[in-house]
């Protein structure tokens, strides 16, 4: 228990006191050489007294200046520790976009399996010349040069999904565009738009990924691939700082698409994006 420290003026007053009962004593006449004995011997023990106060009274400060320095290093260690922990639900966010494009990448090859290759049309025999029954050789004509091969949708398609893997992302938008433009009715054009707005997001350019991804939501409303689309927007809200909009769009995924894979991701990401605003 930490006594409380006495102050100069008691200390003045107690002495002003044994004082005066000296000059009362002499004044009556009736102090003897056993009273001013007894009066030094108090004013000694006050002074041993008041001297006890003091010690105590500079321990009790040296107590409140060490825990006062506990108090502060208890503060930066909590302020280290939340700096941590933002830092991990970083490194967690960006681990989940790296294995969301793994799992949409291989969704895609399993689509590209599925669909049904068409054969291309094996052009007919050319039709064999008659020589002419002539009395002089006939001339040989020049080689024919080789028919062009006939590349099928999902083969463009293919080829231009190899281009985007090997992270030649503006060629691999061109192709993808060249596809759309090609075969605007087929079951793979959703899946090109996606990458589209795929290959704008790997490069950082959130802005325009949204706006790709945008139009996924129009090519095939309430697909699968709308889904995984609307996730997406989702992180590039997130990376644009709008923090409110992103867990909306993410709600609405669970929402719209509450079985699929990206309703999941966006459980996930709802509930960790609570904790954070928790702590």
């Amino acid at each position: 228990m930490t006594l409380a420290p006495i102050s100069h003026e008691a200390m003045w007053r107690g002495g002003r006191v044994v004082v005066l009962a000296v000059v009362a004593l002499l004044a009556v006449g009736c102090a003897t050489r056993g009273s001013v004995s007894g009066v030094r011997h108090d004013v000694a023990a006050l002074r041993m007294e008041v001297a006890e106060l003091r010690l105590s009274h500079e321990a009790s400060v040296r107590d409140l200046a060490r825990v006062g320095a506990q108090n502060r290093a208890l503060e930066a260690r909590l302020t280290e520790a939340v700096a941590a922990q933002q830092a991990s639900a970083s490194d967690l966010t960006k681990l989940q976009e790296r294995v969301d494009a793994a799992e949409a990448a291989a969704r895609e090859a399993k689509v590209v399996a599925s669909v049904p290759v068409v054969p291309a049309a094996t052009p007919p025999p050319a039709p064999r010349p008659v020589t002419p029954p002539v009395v002089a050789p006939p001339v040989a004509s020049p080689p024919r040069e080789p028919a062009p091969r006939a590349v099928s949708p999902e083969q463009a398609y293919q080829a231009a999904l190899a281009t985007f893997r090997a992270r030649e992302h503006g060629q691999a938008v061109l192709d993808f565009l060249d596809f759309i433009a090609k075969y605007p009715k087929h079951p793979l054009v959703a899946n090109a738009q996606y990458w589209i707005g795929e290959a704008y997001y790997v490069q950082h350019d959130y802005r325009q990924a949204q706006t790709e991804f945008q139009k996924v939501l129009k090519t095939a409303p309430g697909s699968a691939k709308s889904g995984d689309a609307l996730l997406k927007i989702g992180y590039c809200l997130q990376n644009l700082h709008d923090t409110a909009r992103a867990r909306a769009t993410w709600q609405r995924v669970v929402h719209e698409f509450p079985k699929s894979e990206a309703a999941g991701k966006a459980r996930t990401l709802l509930a960790a994006q609570g904790s954070a605003a928790v702590r």
